[in-house]
């Protein structure tokens, strides 16, 4: 159950998703492939802090996640400006240049991460939760480890097939600034939580 709530972790639909089938489009599966490899560093990260978290260890503080969901939002506003203002639908695809550095900040910098990997692995393991101790954890990770790596592996699969390429290639330009808006508005969501959740404590 832990493998399987590490690839249903991996496969919700977000902005890393939009940016692996974009990207994966434009330069094939080796560049989606080093995307997901970057990405997975966040993964692992996030992993390991909920079940942190869940083996008992206390709830981390809000000002980690608003110092976080700043850094989100202004990368991807960032990243969507540039993707609508993109002449060449093929030549604005998030993460082209530098696919893994990419990948290691959309994974690592996504303040949601950390309350959907907990909310994800609680609710799929319920049944044993409360007998699991720090031996456990090693266990734990490596079987998430294999349910993230093992969703890489389908998405990079899918987003490298013949006709979705084609499509995201066809309408690439639309493509990537329907993808550009919607990196605007998760950063934009992103920057009004942080913001909320500073001025509820000051």
């Amino acid at each position: 159950m832990t493998a399987l709530a590490g690839a249903l972790y991996v496969l919700s639909p977000g902005p890393a998703f939009l940016a692996l089938f974009a990207l994966s489009a434009a330069h094939g599966r080796p560049a989606g492939a080093r995307f997901v490899s970057g990405h997975l560093i966040g993964d692992v990260f996030w992993g390991t802090l909920a079940f942190a978290a869940i083996i008992g260890v206390s709830q981390l503080g809000p000002a980690l996640f608003d110092i976080l969901g700043i850094a989100c939002g202004l990368y991807l506003v960032w990243l969507g400006f540039k993707a609508v203002t993109a002449k060449d639908g093929t030549a604005a695809p998030v993460g082209a240049n530098r696919p893994i550095v990419a990948g290691v900040l959309f994974g690592l910098t996504n303040p949601k991460a950390y309350p959907v990997s907990v909310a994800m692995f609680t609710a799929l393991t319920a049944s044993y939760t409360a007998g699991l101790t720090w031996d456990d954890a090693p266990y734990l990770m490596a079987a998430a480890f294999a349910g993230f790596v093992a969703a890489d592996i389908l998405l990079v699969y899918m987003a490298g097939l013949a006709p979705v390429r084609r499509f995201f290639l066809r309408h690439g330009l639309a493509v990537t600034r329907v993808v550009g808006v919607m990196f605007i508005a998760f950063g934009a969501k992103s920057l009004v939580d942080a913001g909320r959740s500073i001025s509820a404590r000051a």
